[in-house]
C-alpha cells in the first residue's frame, strides 16, 4: 500500500467532513460487472448555513459532487442518470481521453438525455488534481451550467506518488444564487460565496495538529469570478499547477486561481490557533468565501489577517528556451464595441476558424487578448507549457487552464498528441456562451 493510499483511507472522515455531506468513491477498475461509479443528476437544496439555503442541480444529492479518486492507467465505467428535464453533459476536466467522452457536445460526445442515462467508459490520465464538471451551455440563464452545483473534484492516483504530507485537504470554491448586475447587464454578480458548499462559518472547520504537513488541492469551480485566497498566518508551498507538478516549486501567501485552475500546496502548520482560509477581498470574504482552520487543543474565534501578494505562473517556472515550434497559431482576442459576442481572429463560433494541427508535432499558441478583461483559457484533452509570458520567457509550467491578462500577450506550446476533435475556449461561462470557442482538429 503506497503512502497516498494510506493518507486516503485514514483521512476520509475529513474529507468528507470538508466536503460537507458528500462522500468519496473510489474506482476498483471497469472489469467489474457494474459501473465503478454512478453520478446522479438531481436538484439539490443546498443548505451554505442555518440562515441561508440554495437550490440548485448537483450529483448525487449534494454540491459539490463527491469526491472521485481513479488510479491512473485503470480503466474505468461511470454511468450518469439524469433525473432532470434538460439534456446534460459531464466533463472530465484535465484527462487526455478521447473525444466521444471528453463531455463536450461539440467534440462529438452524446448528451445524457433528460430523463435518461449514460455510461463513460475511458482510461484515466495523466495523474493529479482534475476535476468533472456540466459542459451545457447556459446563455443568458444563470440557473444552469457551471452556474448550479454540478462540479467536483477528481484526483488521478500514481503508484509513484511520494506523499510528502500528512493530511489532504480538498477546497472547493463556488458561487451561488447569480443574478446579472444592474449597472452592467453582461456581468454576473452573486448573492453567496462558498468553501465545499459552505459559507464562511456554516460547517465542520478543517481541524489540524502543530507539526502537519497539509495538503491543500484548491480548484476554482467558478462559473465566472477569480479569486485570490490566503490562510491567515500561513502561507503556501505551491507543487501543483492544474494537476501538474511545477519546475520550482515556492512559497507564497496568497494563490490566485481563474476559473477551471487548481494548484495543489503545502502548508507547514506551525502558528497554532484558530484561522481562516479564505478570499483575500473582503467583500468576497464576507460574502461566505472562507473556512475555519482550527487547531487541537484551540478555541474562540477565528482570526483573519490582510494578505497581499502579486500572482506570477513565472515564479514556478524556470529559465529553459523552448525549442523551435513546428507552427505558431496566432489567437487574438476581441470583443466588438456595442456587442456582446466574442470573438477569435474576428470570428464568433461556431464560425470561428479550425485549429489545424498534425500528431506528434509542437505548436505555439500565441493568445493576443486586446480587450478590457483577463481569460481563463482551456484547451481539452491536453496540457500544454507556458512558454512566454507578457513578453518574458518561462518554461516548466504545464497547464490546461491559463489566464491570460487584460491587454497582454502569453505564448503556450502544444505537442499535438491525443488526435481527434478538441474543443478551445474561454473557461468563463458567459464568455464561451457567446462565442469563445473553437475546434482543434487533426489534419490527416
Amino acid at each position: 500500500m503506497t503512502r497516498r493510499e494510506w493518507m486516503s483511507r485514514v483521512g476520509a472522515g475529513v474529507t468528507a467532513a470538508a466536503l460537507g455531506s458528500g462522500q468519496t468513491q473510489e474506482a476498483p477498475g471497469a472489469d467489474a460487472r457494474d459501473a465503478d461509479i454512478t453520478l446522479r443528476i438531481q436538484e439539490v437544496e443546498l443548505e451554505l448555513d442555518s440562515r441561508h439555503s440554495v437550490k440548485t442541480i448537483g450529483y448525487n444529492g449534494q454540491a459539490p459532487g463527491p469526491l472521485l479518486r481513479v488510479r491512473e492507467g485503470r480503466s474505468i465505467a461511470v454511468d450518469v442518470v439524469n433525473d432532470t428535464n434538460a439534456d446534460e453533459l459531464v466533463h472530465w476536466h484535465g484527462l487526455h481521453i478521447p473525444p466521444e467522452v471528453d463531455g463536450s457536445h461539440e467534440e462529438g460526445t452524446p448528451h445524457v438525455p433528460r430523463h435518461g442515462q449514460r455510461r463513460y467508459e475511458f482510461t484515466p490520465r495523466p495523474a493529479g488534481t482534475r476535476w468533472y464538471h456540466t459542459h451545457a451551455m447556459a446563455g443568458r440563464n444563470l440557473h444552469a451550467s457551471t452556474y448550479t452545483g454540478q462540479f467536483g473534484m477528481l484526483i488521478v492516483d500514481s503508484s509513484n506518488e511520494p506523499g510528502a504530507y500528512d493530511l489532504e485537504v480538498p477546497i472547493l470554491l463556488h458561487e451561488w444564487d447569480p443574478s446579472f448586475a444592474k449597472d452592467g447587464p453582461m456581468d454576473v454578480e452573486y448573492k453567496y460565496l462558498s468553501i465545499n458548499g459552505k459559507m464562511l462559518g456554516g460547517g465542520e472547520p478543517i481541524r489540524v495538529k502543530y507539526g502537519q504537513r497539509v495538503l491543500f488541492r484548491m480548484l476554482n469551480a467558478s462559473a465566472t469570478e477569480h479569486h485570490q485566497l490566503a490562510l491567515a498566518g500561513h502561507r503556501f508551498r505551491v507543487v501543483e499547477l492544474d494537476g501538474n507538478v511545477v519546475a520550482e516549486p515556492r512559497t507564497v501567501p496568497v494563490i490566485e486561481l481563474g476559473p477551471g485552475e487548481r494548484a495543489d500546496a503545502i502548508v507547514e502548520m506551525n502558528t497554532p490557533g484558530v484561522w481562516i482560509l479564505g478570499e483575500v477581498r473582503d467583500r468576497q470574504r464576507n460574502a461566505g468565501m472562507g473556512i475555519v482552520v482550527e487547531y487541537a487543543e484551540r478555541g474562540g474565534a477565528a482570526r483573519w489577517l490582510p494578505a497581499v501578494s502579486t500572482w506570477d505562473y513565472r515564479a514556478f517556472g524556470g529559465q529553459a528556451i523552448a525549442p523551435e515550434p513546428d507552427g505558431r497559431i496566432p489567437m487574438v482576442i476581441r470583443q466588438p464595441e456595442g456587442g456582446h459576442h466574442w470573438t477569435i481572429n474576428g470570428k464568433s463560433f461556431p464560425k470561428t476558424d479550425p485549429i489545424v494541427v498534425e500528431a506528434n508535432k509542437r505548436y505555439r499558441m500565441i493568445f493576443d487578448n486586446q480587450s478590457a478583461e483577463a481569460h481563463p483559457l482551456h484547451l481539452h484533452r491536453h496540457t500544454f507549457e507556458i512558454t512566454r509570458f507578457d513578453k518574458q520567457a518561462t518554461s516548466g509550467v504545464f497547464k490546461d487552464v491559463v489566464v491570460v491578462p487584460a491587454w497582454k500577450q502569453v505564448e503556450v506550446d502544444l505537442i499535438a498528441n491525443n488526435p481527434g476533435l478538441t474543443l478551445f475556449h474561454c473557461h468563463q461561462q458567459f464568455h464561451m456562451d457567446f462565442g469563445f470557442m473553437a475546434l482543434m482538429q487533426y489534419s490527416g
